[in-house]
């Protein structure tokens, strides 16, 4: 059985490989030539979308936003075009939820089954294999591509209906950058009340106010390391989709809605590339300090 990749960026590189290692037969297609060429070299092989559709008895998904799934499947020469029925969508970007739900019904006329199955863990979870799968389809859906979450998670559970996958996405990413934000905020006031930040930080990592998120990023904070694991862009395209889906389903989120007009400062001063460990630079930028080792 043969599986197509298609996106090949920060995370899906690293999936690819993982999925090689495992002995699966990898078709895959990028618009990044030298990122197919690195796969290639890993043991995929090269192929169109069309060709992705006709060979293929699972594809995967994992690109920037549901705009560029749609033109995947659906576009002129996409997967849509010769995928045969019985075969499975699964598109492990991070969309909205009606992105997802409309992806379902198209490919469902054809006989065709669709997963909505975003992630979390970032560049080091796709490398290790351990992400955390959120999934939103048909149980059969899901229980067919099991075998391949199983090599690129930790973790994989169906949520329920189609879109629901994307829900906790979207639940998972107002958490994070939620939790990633009000850190900055807290490091950047202990700087400028003359604390050490990395003392405070291992004063407080052991009580309540220690998280997942604390032990990730205070750590790059202090080190100036802003490497991108899971970049500003991409995080500020979930929340933007986050306050879509909330203002269409009327969810009052004042702290996300605020939190995205963080992540705009952000982008309108070059920092999108940046991980997200560098929300604390607009807080720096306000108090007129930096967080970092003292020597």
């Amino acid at each position: 059985m043969k599986l197509g990749f298609i996106g090949l960026g920060i995370m899906g590189r690293p999936m690819v490989k993982n999925l090689l290692k495992a002995g699966v037969e990898v078709l895959a297609t990028d618009l990044n030539q030298d990122a197919v060429q690195d796969v290639v070299a890993a043991g995929a092989v090269a192929a169109t979308y069309a060709e992705i559709g006709a060979s293929c008895d699972t594809v995967i998904i994992m690109v920037p936003n549901g705009a560029i799934t749609k033109a995947i499947l659906f576009g002129e020469g996409g997967v849509a075009s010769t995928v045969r029925p019985g075969c499975i969508v699964c598109d492990m970007s991070s969309v909205t939820p009606v992105e997802s739900r409309e992806c379902y019904e198209r490919l469902k006329k054809l006989g065709v089954g669709f997963v909505d199955a975003p992630v979390s863990g970032g560049e080091p979870g796709a490398v290790a294999g351990t992400l955390a799968i959120m999934a939103g389809g048909e149980p059969q859906d899901f229980a067919s591509l099991k075998k391949y979450f199983d090599i690129l998670g930790s973790s994989a559970l169906l949520i329920g209906g189609p879109g629901s996958g994307s829900v906790a996405k979207l639940v998972n990413q107002i958490i994070v950058n939620n939790n990633i934000a009000v850190v900055s905020e807290a490091f950047v006031f202990a700087e400028k009340a003359g604390a050490d930040p990395e003392k405070v930080y291992q004063a407080i990592r052991g009580g309540l106010a220690g998280s997942a998120v604390m032990d990730a990023k205070v750590p790059m904070i202090l080190d100036r390391n802003f490497k991108p694991g899971g970049p500003i862009r991409i995080n500020h395209k979930d929340i933007k989709n986050v306050v879509e889906t909330a203002h269409a389903i009327d969810v009052p989120i004042p702290y996300t809605a605020q939190l995205y007009e963080i992540l705009q400062s952000l982008k309108i001063h070059g920092h999108m590339e940046d991980d997200h460990s560098g929300i604390v630079q607009y807080f720096e930028a306000l108090a007129d300090v930096k967080v970092e080792k003292k020597s």
